[in-house]
């Protein structure tokens, strides 16, 4: 077995900057970045009011083997969310209820996975925020190896330990950590704009003159 693990010597967010960011729907932290950074759409939570904000804690993980996630999951903690590239896997849980009942004692905010877990039923209990690609009941080996701390792609965004992971009910978003500022500044900017735009459609305007968009001729 071969385990790799990079220095973690991100800088952490403070518990203000943290509950600023809880603040900020998915949509909103894409829309800050040109539409971007958002994870495949088959990666959602397990359950629909579930929602994850934190920096990222990143594992590579041997498809099949989640013995490197065991890892993670045992040096993460609050404030932190364990995101793990399992290469989209289907056929293999790459989490299950242990890994939420340790992720909820150590304070872990949450975990993302491109893959699928289990025992969600469990982690729905449990209030442990988890985004998967779905669940199967098949579970994973171990010792086969992986990565800690490293970059990884997960559900096709480049992920890189203490980038802050935004998940809700829209899906997964990655904001870099090095652009936080500015991605922040950004989203409060949209949020105005778009309380603009429900208070002006609450006082009888159309979409189509909000948004400038030409209505169509009638075909005869």
């Amino acid at each position: 077995m071969t385990f790799h693990r990079h220095a973690a010597s991100f800088p952490r967010l403070s518990a203000d900057d943290m509950a600023m960011w809880r603040t900020i729907p998915s949509t909103i932290a894409s829309d800050a970045m040109r539409r971007s950074n958002a994870m495949h759409a088959s990666i959602k939570p397990l359950h629909p009011t579930m929602r994850v904000c934190g920096q990222a804690r990143t594992v590579l993980a041997m498809p099949g083997d989640n013995s490197v996630v065991h890892i993670a999951c045992s040096l993460a903690g609050r404030g932190e969310v364990v995101v793990v590239d399992g290469a989209g896997m289907l056929a293999v849980a790459m989490a299950g209820g242990m890994v939420s009942l340790a992720g909820t004692l150590r304070g872990i905010e949450g975990l993302v996975v491109d893959g699928v877990v289990r025992d969600g039923a469990d982690s729905i209990s449990l209030a442990f925020p988890v985004f998967s690609r779905g669940l199967v009941a098949r579970g994973p080996h171990k010792e086969f190896g992986g990565e800690i701390d490293g970059s990884i792609s997960a559900g096709g965004v480049v992920v890189k330990p203490g980038d802050i992971i935004i998940g809700d009910i829209d899906g997964v978003i990655v904001i870099p950590l090095d652009r936080a500022a500015e991605i922040r500044d950004a989203c409060h900017a949209l949020l105005a704009t778009e309380e603009a735009w429900r208070k002006r459609l609450h006082d009888g305007e159309l979409l189509v003159d909000i948004f400038k968009i030409e209505m169509p001729e009638i075909a005869e």
